[in-house]
């Protein structure tokens, strides 16, 4: 391997997400459990067995009409064939009576058009069943996803997370009443024909059953476990390469930048290369089969037609019924094709059952207490006691905490990456909880509060804005229901977003798109401060968030921010010490622990690792200079 093919490699190795597209369609995979899935599956199906053996019966009446067609057919030819064999003896009084033929038709027609509306009956009433399972499975999903703690979401990638959401059920939904229908058709098809043939004639069905069925089981089972490999190839390449476009097309301004048009191109092409060859191949075998199953069903043709021949000459059967045998011995073939297929269905869609199964067994949280209280008027202390946490039991990420913070104060948390910061407001908002010691919220242990109380009291300004598809308006508006628009626009001002937001188009009904990419990253921020003003809450959590705007917004941002934490209690998470000089307590942080606690003055003078961290952030002068500076 030369040193191109490593980068190339290296290169799709560092793909987000493994190389695999938002679109991908997860290939067919076995399932863990195939019984213990499928048995749960039932359990889903178990509220519809009446409507469930309503679709049984119509399959059997709808396919015993269909199977006793060939038969009665094979009278009206019987009739043919006879009357002018005798005619052309010269039989006086020979011929066809076509009024016999007439009423055959006449009931072919009837057993036809029956087995249609019971077919339809059948399918109407399978389609309500699989999209009412589906209905209840959605619905215990977003049920169950509510009441995940965040350690699920940050275990788990949220393409996963919806992949099982969306594709796994798509394929139960669209799968299962077809696959079902299908089954059910497929055996009582099967077992009809093979009745039909032994009223017939027992020894051309041992020699149809001797001959085709084997040698369609074998060619079945060879081809199927020889193809299905290169589906699953086909799949996880076409995964790789949707992954790949929406990457480029995505960052394509990056890969302009960085001239990197050919590597990509070059990429596509071998990923394209892949994904032909592994789907020439699986279509190439699997498209044997149709043309090999036709030559045993032409085998078994050649066989029927000779022994029926010679059955015809001795009169031991009648053409019509050869006729008959015939259209079975060539339909024989089709449910057991069918029934191999939706073996294969019925694997994806076990496969899909339990990956839905596995959000739904997640452990919840930790349920609210039955005398859950709230507080009424909320005022912001905040006490932690001795605090201890890990996300493993055997990694402790914070030990030993203990602060004090009253009402009103702002206290900033620093320290270097991983140490904690994060964790601490996470355990503030119990989105996860603490293995020891205690948090009170005026006095009131957050374990004793309902979440949701909880979080209400909480308003959070993130470094990373999220707003989503609606208007502006709707956006300001989300943390607080019912708010007025004269609140609304009162809080944009505040947050000095209001004269941004009259420029737009549509003023406060503009509709940010997906990812608000009809903004700038300044404007969004400002709309998420606007977001908690309008909320009025008691306890503030602000993630730094001028880093990435220019300085004239940032102005407008920092203006914003010190309007909001008026009065209230904040926690400010912050990357640059500059930002932090006026806070009534700084918290430093290190692995998990609070090492310096003191106002930025105080800290400075102390020379610890809070001030080799301030200095650090300001190179090019001496220690003296940037002390004045900072002060």
């Amino acid at each position: 391997m030369n040193a191109e093919q490593k980068e190339k490699g290296h290169f799709r190795a560092m793909r987000p997400g493994g190389g695999h597209g938002r679109f991908k369609r997860a290939p067919v995979e076995k399932a863990k459990d195939f019984k213990g899935t499928l048995k749960r599956l039932l359990n889903f199906l178990k509220p519809h067995q009446f409507k469930l053996f309503a679709v049984l019966v119509l399959a059997a009446l709808s396919t015993a009409f269909s199977v006793m067609s060939p038969k009665i057919m094979g009278k009206a030819t019987t009739e043919l064939f006879e009357g002018m064999m005798a005619k052309y003896k010269g039989i006086p009084g020979a011929g066809v009576d076509f009024n016999y033929i007439a009423h055959i038709l006449f009931v072919l027609g009837a057993l036809y058009l029956i087995s249609a509306i019971f077919r339809y009956l059948q399918q109407y009433i399978m389609v309500d069943v699989a999209q009412n399972t589906v209905f209840r499975m959605r619905s215990q999903i977003n049920d169950k996803l509510s009441r995940l703690p965040l350690k699920f979401f940050d275990a788990h990638t949220h393409g996963e997370i919806l992949s099982r959401v969306t594709n796994d059920v798509d394929t139960i939904s669209s799968t299962l009443g077809e696959s079902f229908t299908q089954l059910v058709t497929a055996v009582v098809t099967l077992v009809g024909i093979v009745v039909m043939m032994l009223l017939i004639s027992p020894l051309m069905t041992l020699l149809v059953c001797f001959v085709v069925f084997p040698l369609s089981l074998i060619l079945i089972k060879f081809i199927t476990s020889r193809s299905q490999k290169y589906f699953v190839q086909q799949q996880r390449v076409l995964g790789e390469l949707n992954g790949h476009v929406e990457e480029m097309y995505t960052g394509h301004r990056i890969v302009k930048a960085f001239g990197r048009e050919e590597r990509s191109i070059s990429e596509f092409n071998d990923i394209n290369e892949d994904l032909y060859d592994a789907g020439w191949r699986a279509q190439f075998i699997s498209g044997i089969i149709m043309p090999l199953m036709n030559l045993i069903n032409n085998i078994g043709y050649v066989v029927v037609c000779v022994v029926g021949g010679i059955y015809v000459m001795k009169r031991a059967i009648t053409i019509g019924d050869v006729q008959a045998f015939i259209q079975y011995s060539k339909q024989f073939t089709r449910p057991i094709s069918q029934t191999a297929s939706i073996a294969n269905i019925l694997q994806a869609i076990i496969a899909s059952a339990e990956r839905v199964f596995e959000v739904l067994d997640e452990p919840e949280e930790m349920p609210d207490s039955a005398d859950a209280k709230v507080i009424e008027f909320p005022r912001g202390d905040v006490r932690l006691q001795n605090v201890k946490f890990g996300y493993t039991e055997d990694v402790t990420v914070i030990d030993n905490m203990s602060i004090d913070v009253k009402k009103g104060q702002t206290i900033a948390i620093v320290g270097p990456t991983g140490a904690g910061k994060t964790t601490l407001v996470n355990l503030l908002m119990r989105f996860y909880e603490i293995d020891a010691g205690k948090i009170t919220i005026d006095g009131m242990d957050i374990k004793e509060i309902k979440r949701g109380e909880l979080r209400s009291i909480f308003g959070m300004v993130l470094q990373d804005t999220w707003l989503f598809n609606g208007t502006i308006k709707e956006n300001i508006a989300y943390g607080c229901e019912g708010a007025t628009d004269e609140e609304i626009v009162r809080a944009a001002k505040a947050a000095h977003a209001d004269h941004f937001i009259r420029t737009l188009p549509d003023g406060y009904d503009t509709i940010l798109n997906e990812e608000a990419s009809n903004i700038s990253q300044g404007q969004k921020q400002l709309l998420t401060i606007a977001r908690a003003i309008l909320a009025d809450p008691a306890i503030l959590i602000l993630d730094e968030a001028t880093s990435s705007v220019d300085t004239r917004t940032e102005v407008l941002i920092q203006k914003a921010m010190t309007r909001l934490m008026k009065g209230r209690t904040s926690f400010v998470i912050a990357h640059r010490l500059s930002t932090i000089h006026e806070a009534d307590i700084i918290l430093v942080m290190h692995n998990g622990s609070v090492i310096e606690k003191g106002t930025h003055a105080e800290l400075l003078e102390e020379g610890g690792f809070y001030a080799d961290l301030y200095y650090s952030q300001f190179a090019g002068g001496d220690s003296d200079t940037q002390a004045a500076t900072a002060t």
